[in-house]
């Protein structure tokens, strides 16, 4: 199962991708875990991210996908993938399109979680509070400000990717508002039906 899970911040991509990785045992790629792996392993690619890291930059999507390319080598993803925050842009999507076409692969499909943005708002600041009443910190960007910058720029820069996948007949789209539950028994429904 190679996937790709698209939809804003607090969609629930994490917690569905933890879910999919069990029941079809592939493996959750996190670009930001990879590329933290490929520098301390001193790989090739993660030579080249590391002085990019480490000064604070983004790093270029053609190093990501090179990560990413690097990752699905591993014997854990031969079963499949699931990239969730990646990719974030069209260029980026066009740039795994060649990588995976080169390597013989190709996407199952791209899930989008579609949500209620005010409503997602609302569970930000749910979670926030439950956090904090259990004696944890909330993140640094958990407010409503800094999350509603977030959403802005998840429709501005990701979501034309659901035009992009929807052409190329990959993308599937799931209410991402039910409970957790009827979310992952509708991705189960969107891969298999």
């Amino acid at each position: 199962m190679r996937l790709i899970l698209l939809g804003p911040p607090g969609a629930g991509k994490g917690t569905q991708a933890k879910r999919i990785e069990q029941k079809y045992n592939a493996v959750q790629l996190s670009t930001g875990d990879m590329l933290r792996a490929a520098v301390a392993a001193q790989t090739p690619v993660g030579q080249q991210a590391q002085p990019i890291m480490e000064s604070g930059g983004l790093v270029p999507d053609e190093i990501v996908v090179a990560i990413i390319a690097e990752r699905l080598e591993s014997p854990d993803a031969q079963n499949g993938f699931i990239l969730d925050g990646f990719p974030r842009t069209v260029g980026q999507a066009e740039a795994l399109g060649r990588m995976l076409d080169e390597k013989g692969l190709s996407l199952d499909a791209v899930i989008e979680f579609t949500v209620d943005e005010d409503e997602l708002v609302k569970r930000m600041e749910n979670r926030v509070a439950e956090t904090i009443a259990a004696g944890g910190q909330a993140r640094s960007d958990d407010n409503p400000e800094s999350f509603r910058k977030r959403l802005v720029a998840y429709r501005e820069q990701t979501a034309p990717l659901s035009d992009y996948y929807g052409v190329k007949g990959q993308l599937k789209s799931v209410d991402g508002m039910q409970d957790i539950d009827e979310v992952t028994a509708s991705v189960v429904t969107a891969l298999e039906g």
